[in-house]
């Protein structure tokens, strides 16, 4: 399954929320250097979804605030 993720860098918590249009909206402490950003967030959504984070992959996106996940 896909699903769209909005990425807010440098936030001042990590959350996870879902737009009025289906797409989640995670904001994370970490900073987009390195990836940790990314590793960051699939912690998060593996959290969020219940699934291990093994099964989350990014599809498109990688150096974008728009990301499209598979799981």
């Amino acid at each position: 399954m896909q699903i769209k993720v909005r990425v807010l860098p440098r936030a001042r918590q990590n959350s996870v929320a879902v737009d009025s249009d289906g797409t989640l909206r995670v904001h994370t402490t970490a900073a987009p250097t390195d990836g940790k950003a990314n590793e960051t967030v699939i912690k998060m959504l593996a959290k969020y979804l219940n699934v291990p984070k093994s099964q989350i992959k990014i599809i498109r996106g990688e150096t974008s605030h728009d990301k499209v996940f598979e799981y």
